[in-house]
């Protein structure tokens, strides 16, 4: 019990303390999961993410006449497939559109991103009661890799030298990814917490997106109607944090890197055969590429089959 007590406590405290790509949350990755739809064995399904950045800002995140409007938005396949009690696999498949607009042109991308997968180990499952209510909870821990099947564009980061290189399909690197899981909850109130770190590798054009903490804490509740359908309201906090870019292995890139906090609300709802919930990400404070961008609200949707 003290080890398990350990354990969660050290998740809390990486939480709150660890400092560590893409600008958060934007572009060419993002690594919130968020509370899984609910199933037994294996569910696939769609995510829909929106996300809007602007770039090209002043040295005091003013807007000038090369400010520039990005719109990233991602139609994404996930799945996830529980093995016996003890092992879970999360696979994302991400379709993106990208959209950038100044004062005097347009560009667009569209394609393939950069597919990831993760493993986690069920360190504990525990059911029991606190006076008369259920108490349930359980902590995974993983790791995954995504690999570089998004087209990176090197041209691009030598066009906008005094902006983030954001506006990619892929980061044409392999990178890897450590994962923390916890759920508990006490009867229908329950909180949820994942971490995700990601270590970025140097791709073949020598350019490395620095590594990125993403954490979020949900607090949510289920109401149960009729005893086969589900609706769980939920809020909470959202934090991503990235470290700066490095190219040629030496070379800090000044536009780069930062955090981001976020307010998060939304709905779950869950019935027999079908899952589906949306969130809205109201980002409360920033600091990116040292105050040249600034990220805008955020709405993610899903729809998931348990099966």
């Amino acid at each position: 019990m003290k080890l398990k007590l350990m354990l969660v406590i050290a998740i809390v405290g990486f939480t709150i303390c660890a400092k560590a790509c893409d600008i958060c949350g934007c572009g060419v990755g993002s690594y919130y999961i968020g509370i899984l739809p609910e199933y037994n064995k294996r569910f696939f399904g769609l995510r829909y993410q929106y996300k809007t950045l602007q770039t090209h800002l002043g040295p005091r995140g003013e807007r000038t006449p090369l400010a520039t409007d990005e719109t990233y938005q991602s139609a994404e396949l996930w799945g996830g497939w529980n093995i016996g009690k003890k092992f879970r696999v999360l696979v994302f498949v991400p379709y993106n559109f990208n959209k950038r607009v100044s004062q005097d042109q347009q560009g667009t991308k569209t394609g393939l991103g950069d597919v990831a997968l993760m493993g986690y180990y069920n360190l504990f499952s525990k059911t029991g009661t606190l006076g008369s209510k259920l108490l349930v909870q359980s902590l995974w821990l993983g790791a995954g890799i995504k690999t570089p099947t998004g087209k990176y564009e090197p041209a691009e980061r030598l066009a906008i030298q005094e902006s983030p290189n954001n506006f990619q399909l892929g980061t044409a690197s392999t990178d890897f990814t450590f994962n923390a899981a916890y759920d508990i909850r006490y009867n229908d109130l329950g909180l949820n917490a994942n971490v995700n770190y990601k270590i970025n590798t140097q791709n073949k054009y020598e350019y490395r997106y620095g590594n990125k903490l993403t954490t979020n804490v949900l607090a949510y509740y289920k109401f149960r109607i009729f005893q086969s359908f589900t609706v769980a309201p939920n809020a909470g906090i959202l934090y991503e944090t990235s470290a700066k870019d490095v190219e040629s292995n030496k070379y800090e890139v000044a536009v780069s890197g930062g955090h981001s906090l976020a307010a998060i609300a939304g709905l779950e709802f869950a019935m027999k055969g079908i899952s589906f919930g949306a969130n809205y990400q109201n980002i409360r404070s920033q600091n990116l590429a040292g105050g040249r961008a600034f990220a805008g609200n955020r709405i993610m949707t899903h729809i998931s089959i348990p099966f």
